[in-house]
């Protein structure tokens, strides 16, 4: 199980926040220059609140859902505990903070540009593949978690499939 969990987290969201914004970086020609103190300490504060979040969400998936984050390798179980509770994403959530953080971080557009095109393709890919995946896979019990809980924008207090 952990060959297989190294492999999603390189796949996925070491990619993300690590492969691709540094060849966009590196490609666009944006010279490196520190931010203003106010965007640095907002985008860390953003960055590792991304990270606290992905961790905890990638422990739920393996200690909850007995899968990984990987579509290749799902989960068994439907994972609501936790931040899944507030929101249907919030494993892309904290990915998507991380590589805001990184853009405030840098002082880069070319790297805002990359998060507000991931933010897009995987909403497409949620609407057009997971969602449907997942209600094949959990059926009602998704149907009834994907009615009370919102995609990306978390709710005020916490949904649990017992009220």
């Amino acid at each position: 199980m952990k060959s297989s969990w190294i492999k999603a987290i390189l796949a996925l969201p070491f990619n993300a926040t690590v492969t691709i914004p540094a060849i966009l970086f590196i490609f666009s020609g944006e010279a490196f220059a520190l931010p203003d103190i106010f965007c640095g300490i907002c985008g860390f504060f953003i960055f590792f609140i991304g990270l606290a979040l992905a961790i905890w969400t990638m422990r739920l998936f393996a200690k909850i859902g007995k899968g990984t984050l990987a579509p290749w390798n799902p989960t068994k179980k439907l994972v609501v505990q936790g931040p899944y509770g507030y929101v249907r994403n919030p494993m892309l959530s904290g990915v998507l903070m991380m590589i805001l953080g990184e853009s405030l971080i840098f002082g880069s557009w070319c790297l805002f540009g990359w998060f507000a095109a991931f933010l897009l393709v995987n909403t497409i890919y949620f609407m057009l593949s997971e969602e449907k995946g997942l209600e094949k896979r959990f059926g009602r019990e998704y149907l009834e978690y994907k009615k009370n809980v919102p995609r990306w924008i978390p709710r005020l207090t916490k949904w649990s499939p017992d009220n």
